[in-house]
């Protein structure tokens, strides 16, 4: 597979199943489909199959970054 524009092939999928990108963001494939199938996080379906694309797991880990707490002294 060829990406658009290069001749280089890649080994990096333009959509993930839900058991891959539950591997890549550490996490249950049943969490991730429950999630996905509640609208609550970034997915895709072709036809009535869930992918993710690079992007969706991008927003996913950002949604679930949390900064540091700001620690004032008083």
């Amino acid at each position: 597979m060829t990406r658009s524009g290069t001749d280089e092939p890649t080994n990096t999928p333009l959509l993930y199943t839900a058991a891959q990108a539950a591997a890549l963001l550490q996490v249950s494939p049943s969490w991730l489909r429950r999630k996905a199938t509640a609208r609550a996080i970034p997915c895709t379906f072709v036809g009535k199959h869930l992918r993710f694309s690079a992007n969706d797991l991008a927003s996913i880990i950002a949604a679930g970054a949390h900064s540091p707490a700001d620690q004032r002294h008083q």
